[in-house]
């Protein structure tokens, strides 16, 4: 390995890192805007050297099992009761859970991302304004593989809790869904698979 391909490798470590510690300590959850505000600290080029999403998170679950163990077992614990409090109230709609608070790297500021697959999003919306629950939507978009899925997504709050309603088409809930075409596909679970890590304190 070159010189310049050895100080690449080490400086994307050093990002991963810092990286991490800017989720952690700063309460953030973007990925993409850790590792820039990372870079800049380090003096690194934002075009370059950037880890990957992966290296980032295996530094974050490394930095909270280091310094925040007791405190984020906790956090999680809570944020999976608020989201399957809401999945159960939901559960007409198909919910499943996603995102930081499903893989045990959330904080606690972090929102809760929940995806939802009822037959029409207006059943949703229904569901909120006759709750009296405020909310906001936009419209987003998820892939399965080169496919584009349209997603109308509410914002609100649940028990004090910032969650978020990705609300997709009835027919896929089957299939494999990522943010980005290019990204992973993003793990999900369940009423019984979150019932089951709360009950067994899984992280």
């Amino acid at each position: 390995m070159s010189r310049r391909a050895n100080r690449q490798s080490g400086m994307r470590a050093r990002i991963a890192a810092a990286a991490a510690r800017v989720m952690a300590e700063d309460g953030i959850d973007d990925f993409a805007l850790a590792k820039r505000k990372a870079a800049r600290r380090l003096g690194a080029p934002e075009s370059e050297s950037l880890p990957t999403n992966d290296e980032v998170e295996a530094e974050l679950r490394a930095y909270r099992a280091l310094y925040q163990a007791e405190d984020h077992d906790r956090i999680i614990a809570e944020l999976r009761a608020v989201a399957l409090d809401a999945m159960q109230a939901l559960a007409q709609f198909h919910p499943y859970l996603t995102g930081p608070v499903l893989k045990g790297i959330a904080g606690a500021y972090s929102e809760i991302d929940l995806q939802l697959f009822p037959d029409s999003a207006k059943d949703v919306e229904m569901f909120l304004l006759n709750r009296n629950i405020a909310f906001a939507t936009r419209e987003s978009r998820r892939f399965s593989g080169d496919r584009a899925r349209a997603a109308s997504v509410f914002t609100l709050e649940w028990r004090g809790v910032p969650m978020r309603l990705s609300v997709l088409d009835r027919r896929d809930e089957r299939v494999a869904l990522k943010t980005s075409q290019a990204g992973r596909v993003m793990d999900r679970a369940g009423i019984a698979e979150v019932g089951a890590l709360l009950r067994d304190g899984a992280r």
